[in-house]
């Protein structure tokens, strides 16, 4: 680290040159990257998955390309209106690349609606939501028109992502500016952090702009970057210029105390940044595109921020130097010793009752951890969104009328085995009992289906029966009725041998998605946790303070999930903040955030127990060295949790329910962490673990290649 820190300092400009070059070509990417995003959940390997396909290259029907139609009229609909109404589809449909207009449907006495198919993907097709709206007008007798579906949806939610992270924003960067003058004081200083931000979070996006063009890349994507990039970058900068200032006092020049920075604080600081990425670096491998791609964005962000830190911060360090660091106090009576200060005094407090302080923080954590055994998971759903835009009222329309699964429902296909083989008496006969079991289903709002049009594929191999659900593709009781549809309703059709009938289209997918997602869940909670505990034990040089920070990061975890039940499902949050009362959380979320966390809850794990072992490295006793670390850390732990929760609560201040979830279950996380966990716990456990907490036999020593210590 000397040598390389040395190297950085002696090429101080070519390296802030470069990352001045990374700020702009990515602030140009990322201006460009919003068109390309899209949140589809394909699930490949799935029977879902496979009649997506069949219907996209037989039916020529893809659903996260097609639109829905909604005319809403002033009188009663006739057959001549719907005939006319009919033709401006037709017209309409002429205006999207392979677009072709279904038949128009009756629902109620003044609701017509109808499909424009097409073989779009979902980030081309929304570019066609306003043109398709412009060519559709508002015909004669029509009294509103709506263009909704999983496309027009998605282009009319675009804007209302972007207002939501400018609105996160102007809540995150005004407390993190507060809590950096509070620290910093009247510091040239106070920009180290934002600098650190900007370069991190748009070079990030610039890959993710190439990224996008490679791969279907959430929506959700851009928000996780730079909220959690503006975090990550407060973290990091709070505590390399806190030590920068520490060293300086110390007598030391410039250039060596930066060295010893970066020796310290820099340290950890990349064993930091290496667990968020680790963790997030195991999303790739999970078996759905959606999660992949939001690890992967979720992966890079660390990474850039890692070699930030090991090269722009040292060389801002350098220019700004002792007199660009120097802090002025804000506030009368701060100590300016920090063994005389709150954080001096709660050590010492629970260095003299561990115990109590360790069962008492127990207590509290597996309370708040207690309502995950309640918590639900649903693949998505359209009610977590603002009902204002054109595309959902359309939605809630039609919805009120025929159901949602009007508009995404399900679709079984027959596939017969070989052309004109769907014509048979044996499985037309089937398909029919088929079709009058789901009619009698109470699920069931219609069953479509006949011999010929829209249902047949040109070859007559394949048909399709559609299927509209009463329940949202997400609820339970839709994903109850999949299971159903599988393993009851299909083989009691009895179709003849050699025909397959799968089960697809929004609901089945949907479960299709949970079960993937969650069957790879344990395998990744367990290599998260082996990964982890190899990581710490090198950065520790311990074989016990690994395997504590593990736990406790297990119960951090179990609290937010614990805490998203209590605000969402039970509606404590709707009561008092406004936010969504939703049965269900987003299936993403779980696994997300569990990733997620047990890499950012590692940063206050490093920063605290390093100091600690930098201690006992130098001779402290163990009492000694805990309460040297709290010491030390309290102070800038708790400032980059506050501005790390303000970053997380510019989620929850949007207005969809997903980015609700995810803002609360981090922001929970990372509050539990830095005050119960960080500030109690762990010095508690470790007061009582004595002498313990610095065993580790040598041959473990060599297998991660460090010296043992004392």
């Amino acid at each position: 680290m000397e040598r390389w820190t040395r190297l950085v300092l002696r090429l101080r400009w070519v390296v802030v040159l470069a990352w001045a070059l990374i700020l702009v070509a990515g602030g140009i990417a990322s201006g460009k990257v919003a068109p390309l995003l899209s949140n589809t959940f394909s699930v490949p390997g799935t029977s879902s998955e496979h009649v997506k396909l069949v219907l996209q290259q037989h039916f020529g029907d893809r659903a996260d390309g097609a639109f829905t139609v909604v005319y809403q009229l002033a009188n009663p609909a006739t057959p001549a209106t719907i005939a006319r109404l009919q033709a401006v589809n037709a017209r309409a449909a002429a205006t999207i690349p392979t677009g072709s207009a279904g038949p128009l449907a009756p629902a109620g006495n003044r609701l017509v609606y109808g499909s424009i198919v097409s073989t779009l993907k979902l980030a081309d097709a929304k570019a066609y939501t306003a043109p398709l709206l412009r060519t559709l007008g508002t015909p004669p007798g029509v009294a509103h028109t709506y263009v909704t579906g999983a496309a027009a949806i998605q282009h009319d939610l675009d804007p209302i992502f972007s207002q939501d992270l400018k609105k996160g924003e102007a809540i995150a960067i005004p407390i993190a500016l507060l809590v950096l003058l509070l620290v910093f004081g009247l510091s040239l200083s106070v920009t180290i952090p934002l600098i650190f931000a900007a370069c991190t979070i748009t070079g990030t996006l610039g890959l993710v702009y190439f990224v996008a063009q490679l791969a279907e890349t959430p929506t959700y994507a851009t928000n996780l970057v730079e909220l959690i990039g503006l975090g990550i970058a407060v973290d990091y900068s709070l505590l390399v210029v806190y030590r920068f200032r520490e060293e300086l006092a110390r007598g030391r020049s410039k250039d060596d105390a930066i060295v010893r920075t970066m020796q310290t604080a820099g340290r950890a600081v990349i064993f930091s940044g290496g667990a968020v990425a680790l963790g997030l670096a195991l999303l790739v491998a999970m078996p759905l595109p959606f999660m992949r791609m939001l690890g992967v964005a979720g992966f890079l962000i660390p990474v850039v921020s890692i070699a930030a830190a090991a090269t722009l911060q040292p060389a801002l360090l350098s220019f700004y130097g002792q007199r660009g660091t120097a802090r002025r106090r804000i506030l009368p009576g701060e100590p300016t010793d920090p063994e005389r200060g709150m954080w001096a005094r709660l050590a010492r407090s629970i260095m003299a009752r561990p115990v109590w302080y360790l069962v008492g923080g127990t207590v509290v954590l597996l309370a708040a951890a207690a309502p995950a055994f309640w918590l639900q998971v649903t693949p998505g759903s359209a009610y977590g969104i603002p009902r204002s835009p054109q595309s959902v009222r359309g939605f809630d329309l039609l919805q009120r009328q025929v159901g949602p699964g009007a508009i995404a429902p399900s679709q079984i296909l027959i596939d017969a085995g070989s052309a004109a083989g769907v014509n048979a008496p044996a499985i037309q006969a089937a398909a029919g009992r088929l079709v009058t079991e789901l009619r009698a289903d109470p699920e069931v709002a219609s069953a479509l289906y006949a011999p010929t049009g829209r249902f047949v594929d040109a070859t007559k191999r394949y048909a399709q029966i559609i299927v509209a659900g009463r329940h949202d593709y997400g609820f339970p009781e839709e994903q109850t009725f999949v299971h159903r549809l599988r393993d009851t309703l299909i083989p009691r059709a009895k179709f003849p041998p050699g025909t397959v009938v799968q089960a697809g289209g929004a609901a089945p997918q949907g479960v299709d998605f949970l079960h993937q997602a969650y069957s790879t869940f344990v395998p990744l909670i367990a290599a998260v946790l082996v990964l982890t505990y190899l990581l710490l034990l090198r950065a520790f040089r311990s074989a016990l303070l690994p395997l504590k920070a593990v736990l406790l990061n297990l119960l951090s975890v179990g609290a937010s999930y614990g805490l998203l039940v209590v605000v969402f499902k039970w509606g404590l949050g709707h009561s008092l903040l406004g936010l969504y009362h939703f049965g269900q959380v987003e299936g993403w979320i779980p696994i997300f955030l569990f990733a997620m966390l047990f890499g950012l809850s590692m940063d206050y794990e490093v920063f605290l127990v390093t100091r600690m072992r930098e201690a006992w490295d130098d001779g402290a006793d163990n009492v000694t060295a805990v309460a040297h670390g709290l010491e030390r850390t309290g102070r800038i732990i708790t400032a980059a949790a506050v501005i790390m929760c303000a970053a997380f609560a510019g989620f929850m201040a949007g207005r969809i329910v997903g980015l609700q979830e995810f803002g609360l279950g981090l922001a929970v996380a990372v509050f539990v962490d830095a005050t119960l966990v960080r500030s109690i716990l762990v010095p508690s456990l470790m007061a009582v673990l004595g002498r313990w907490n610095w065993w580790l036999p040598p041959w473990a020593a060599r297998l991660v290649r460090v010296a043992p210590g004392r």
